[in-house]
């Protein structure tokens, strides 16, 4: 009785013990939670280190600092601004007084005929590009042909014009331009002033206008219209109209009054990079009126179905 007596009050003793150790740590604990904070949960203690450290000194100002550490509930506070101050260097956000220099050789083709006649060897060319930036721009134009049997041996023009962008798509052109025909033997050059359009209309046609008046005040114009239609990503058919007309009659130069002459064109071509492609096609010439009376006079077909094979770059 007395083992077991021992072995109950000890067992007892020790269940106090634990109670008691127990009890002490959740009053200790209740003690530390419920002491009063020093400042209201909702108040920001500042920090005693300034967010600007030009030098050891701290600041003298006493207005708080626009970025501030605070303890509690709330966090770091920034000037959302202050990270997005622009730097003076930046450039503008549209480049759009940058100069370049481009150049499209269009058509640049030899065109093989396909009856008899005293040549085989007629080849055409139709070129432009300008420098300048994205309002003004300096054109320079040449388009020209050597055809025996078509108006003239060799008929060649160049336009050197100044562009101005006057809407979106548009350019409006004027400046000088010079013609030269040659035909058995016998030159002719006359001076002519340009006032044109060029740009690129609905549907993706890429559209040019041009109003002629030469030294003698003889007034002509021109409106060619071209569209570029993917055949696969590199494959594409181009389609090219183009017509001429004038107001006066020059003879020398095989022009009548009215619609002189139009042309239609379907160009393939494989773009072996986007800046150079060879092409073969099929181009129909056609004077009408008066320019095809002395196209007749002056031993020539007013009316011609030509195959072609050429190139088209640009650069």
């Amino acid at each position: 009785m007395n083992g077991t007596g021992s072995l109950a009050r000890f067992s007892a003793s020790l269940l106090a013990a634990a109670l008691a150790f127990l009890l002490s740590d959740g009053v200790a604990v209740t003690g530390i939670a419920a002491q009063p904070s020093i400042e209201s949960p909702m108040t920001p203690i500042k920090s005693r280190v300034s967010d600007t450290i030009p030098s050891a000194k701290a600041p003298a100002d006493p207005t708080p600092s626009k970025a501030s550490v605070t303890v509690g509930p709330a966090v770091v506070q920034e000037d959302p601004l202050s990270k997005f101050s622009s730097p003076g260097d930046w450039p503008a956000p549209v480049n759009d007084q940058e100069h370049r220099l481009f150049t499209l050789v269009d058509v640049l083709e030899y065109r093989p005929r396909t009856g008899g006649g005293e040549s085989t060897n007629d080849y055409r060319w139709d070129i432009e590009g300008w420098y300048g930036g994205d309002y003004n721009r300096l054109w320079f134009k040449s388009e020209g042909q050597h055809d025996t049997a078509f108006k003239a041996d060799y008929d060649v023009d160049f336009q050197l014009l100044y562009g101005r962008f006057i809407q979106k798509y548009y350019d409006f052109q004027i400046g000088p331009r010079v013609e030269t025909q040659t035909f058995r033997g016998r030159n002719e050059t006359r001076g002519l002033g340009v006032i044109g359009i060029e740009g690129l209309v609905p549907y993706n046609y890429e559209f040019e206008s041009a109003l002629f008046i030469d030294q003698n005040g003889a007034v002509s114009a021109r409106l060619s219209l071209t569209k570029d239609m993917l055949v696969t990503q590199r494959l594409i058919l181009q389609t090219r109209f183009e017509t001429n007309a004038a107001v006066q009659r020059v003879e020398e130069f095989t022009t009548g009054s009215g619609i002189n002459n139009l042309e239609l064109g379907l160009r393939l071509r494989y773009e072996i990079r986007r800046e150079f492609a060879p092409y073969v096609g099929i181009s129909l010439d056609k004077s009408f009126g008066e320019t095809a009376t002395l196209v007749r006079q002056e031993g020539g077909d007013p009316s011609q179905i030509r195959f072609v094979v050429g190139v088209r770059a640009w650069f």
